[in-house]
């Protein structure tokens, strides 16, 4: 004890000069303000002059190439080998496998009235299913929710949605699974797929459709292999972080005992990385039922058609009836999956089940067998009995509610809005659209350059120059000002919500159901309760925006917050610091990191709501992409637009990237 106590006390770490630092942040905040003040000095001066505008009818030299080089590929399909004997075979084998699944739980087949298995056969498997990977209690509330779709009037049309989404997440398991592996052993295999994921990742769902269709036509193939483009990299990646981050030290054990590469991935890694796999089926699943309710804008059948029927008719009673339906199928695929990807660590190296399991799970066989067969044989078990829907009660009751709202909270929901437009959207928007095209690329240049460094300005100046070569400046430019408004509302719900989560373990478990439930929900969804009461604009795209992004938001903040030292916060509060300071010059400056991190995933998941919003009033690049569906004559403005978006979403992820990499480094 008398050693201990004579010991001298260690040398603080030395810190960083507080001079340098108390210089350099005004001179960045000082460059930030100069920029900003020659940008709308020079716009107010030059309002209106060389802004690129085009009309929403208008179409530059391009955009008429571009249809042209489609028409003449859409003329020459029947004789291009390159069609005949490649694009068109995959579509016809995605197109088997989307009939095989329609044929078995969604649609009349092989000569019957009625599919395969009809609706109790379908909710018997889906009980056993869920319970055998996840538990009882999620078996149950599988059954239950199944019976709620059907009870809505929509079974069929979810079967339809489900039968495309299984489709798609099978092939995504049999191409993703295998090259995650291949990933996860090669260094190069993953250098090679890393970017391509990225890129992948980074592009709104709306932006994936018109290419496809030009390859593989519309219809439910060409919406499934959509589906997969933008649902596989999940389950790459993350099989990929299992085989790639199994213990060193068990790898180097096998190898010792005589193992070779293939006997060590089979017996080790390949079993340690099980928790991970079936986290990114779980993702994987939800991404494809997002995107399959989006197909519905390529023909996709299921509920999706029936939203989107609803929003373009303004019919708020039947969107928010299948927008529900959705979301009984989001959280029954989600709570089964993370089941069971719970299942598999809880229970990883645990005694396989006993005399009782077993007889419990013969007993679910059986049962279901007998499920089945009632379904292929009675009319009542196999089509779900239309004199117990609920769904127009439904529909009448939200269209009451609609209706209530827009008598009683109109006055207030549209001041709120004209008030929020008038003073912000429209001012940024005129800043970006009628300063000269060189102003507005000049000024964003620079303010990248500040926060994200030379990277950033490269990817700017990269970004912007194609931008301007597609033709669609101006559009472009609207669609910022949305997507810089509603990340700023986000920001700001995610910051609060998420140091509120981190300070308090209770607030936590509180709310991170709702954000566990929130982002199990498809784009669409969010659309329907703001139509109701903000009518189609601009401002319900980017409320709708908001609420799609702050809760993956608010986790990385929490997460941030939750990462600072305890021994920090425990001295700053010794040393008197209030809560507030606790907060503000403790914990948020330790979690910039994680800020930055947020700010990225805020403004990706925010461009892509407000490219859907485009569906509900907020024009711009998304009613391109729209309109590019609708009207042969704009196909190749919908294709440049598509560009665009994609363009929109490197630069603000490149930006934010080299924003969150440059808080890396010391102050």
């Amino acid at each position: 004890m008398t050693a201990v106590l004579e010991r001298p006390p260690p040398a603080p770490a030395p810190e960083p000069p507080a001079p340098r630092r108390t210089a350099r942040l005004p001179r960045r905040a000082l460059a930030v303000a100069a920029v900003l003040l020659a940008w709308v000095l020079l716009g107010a001066l030059l309002r209106g002059r060389q802004t690129l505008a085009l009309g929403p009818a208008e179409l530059s030299p391009l955009h008429r190439g571009l249809s042209e080089v489609t028409d003449s590929i859409g003329a020459g399909r029947a004789t291009n080998p390159l069609f005949t004997h490649g694009f068109d075979v995959v579509r016809q084998v995605v197109d088997a496998v989307v009939t095989l699944f329609q044929d078995v739980i969604a649609q009349p087949s092989f000569g019957r009235p009625v599919p395969v298995l009809g609706w109790l056969g379908v909710v018997a498997v889906a009980v056993l299913l869920a319970a055998l990977a996840a538990s009882w209690r999620v078996a149950l509330l599988t059954g239950a929710g199944l019976v709620t779709v059907g009870l809505q009037g929509l079974w069929t049309e979810s079967m339809e949605t489900l039968a495309l989404t299984l489709a798609a997440v099978l092939v995504c398991l049999l191409i993703g699974i295998p090259l995650g592996i291949w990933a996860g052993v090669s260094h190069r295999v993953h250098r090679v797929l890393t970017p391509v994921l990225d890129v992948m990742q980074t592009m709104p769902s709306l932006v994936y459709l018109a290419p496809l269709t030009l390859v593989f036509l519309i219809g439910p193939a060409s919406a499934t292999i959509a589906t997969i483009v933008y649902a596989v990299p999940p389950v790459i990646r993350l099989t990929a972080a299992g085989v790639r981050e199994a213990p060193a030290g068990v790898v180097e054990a096998a190898r010792s005992v005589g193992a070779d590469r293939w006997q060590t991935l089979r017996t080790v890694r390949l079993p340690l990385a099980r928790q991970l796999v079936v986290t990114g089926v779980n993702q994987t699943i939800m991404a494809a039922l997002s995107m399959a309710t989006i197909a519905a804008l390529i023909n996709a059948p299921g509920l999706g058609q029936t939203v989107l029927q609803a929003l373009e008719t303004l019919d708020v009673g039947t969107a928010f009836n299948a927008g529900l339906a959705i979301v009984v199928l989001a959280v029954l695929l989600d709570r089964a999956t993370s089941a069971a990807s719970a299942r598999v660590a809880r229970r990883r190296g645990a005694p396989a089940r006993g005399p009782w399991g077993r007889a419990a799970v013969g007993a679910g066989v059986v049962l279901t067998l007998v499920a089945v067969w009632f379904s292929r044989t009675y009319v009542w078990a196999a089509q779900f009995p239309a004199e117990a829907s609920v769904g127009p009660r439904i529909a009448d009751a939200a269209d009451a509610v609609s209706a209530w709202a827009q008598t009683n909270l109109s006055a207030l929901t549209l001041e709120f809005k004209d008030a929020a437009t008038e003073s912000v959207l429209n001012p940024l928007q005129t800043l970006l659209t009628d300063s000269p095209w060189w102003v507005t690329g000049g000024a964003l240049v620079a303010l990248a350059g500040l926060a994200g460094g030379r990277r950033a300005v490269v990817a700017a100046v990269v970004c912007l120059g194609l931008l301007i070569a597609l033709g669609l400046w101006e559009d472009s430019m609207t669609t910022l000002a949305s997507t810089l408004v509603a990340t700023v509302l986000t920001l700001s719900l995610g910051v609060t919500a998420g140091v509120a989560m981190g300070r308090s373990a209770r607030v936590d478990a509180a709310v991170r159901p709702f954000l566990d439930a929130a982002q199990s929900m498809p784009p669409f969804v969010y659309l329907v309760p703001f139509l109701a009461l903000f009518a189609a604009s601009r401002f319900t795209a980017i409320l709708a925006a908001v609420v799609y992004a702050v809760p993956v938001t608010t986790k990385i903040v929490a997460d941030g917050i939750r990462a600072v030292p305890v021994e920090t916060v425990e001295a700053a509060t010794s040393a008197g610091s209030t809560r507030w300071q606790v907060v503000t010059k403790v914990q948020l400056p330790m979690s910039r990191h994680a800020l930055a991190l947020a700010a990225n995933q805020g403004l990706i998941y925010v461009l892509a709501m407000v490219v859907v919003g485009g569906l509900v009033g907020a024009g711009a690049l998304g009613y391109d992409v729209v309109a590019g569906f609708s009207q042969s004559t704009l196909y190749g403005k919908g294709l440049a637009a598509g560009a665009s978006i994609v363009l929109l979403g490197v630069l603000l992820d490149r930006v934010t990237q080299a924003a969150a990499a440059r808080t890396r480094a010391p102050a």
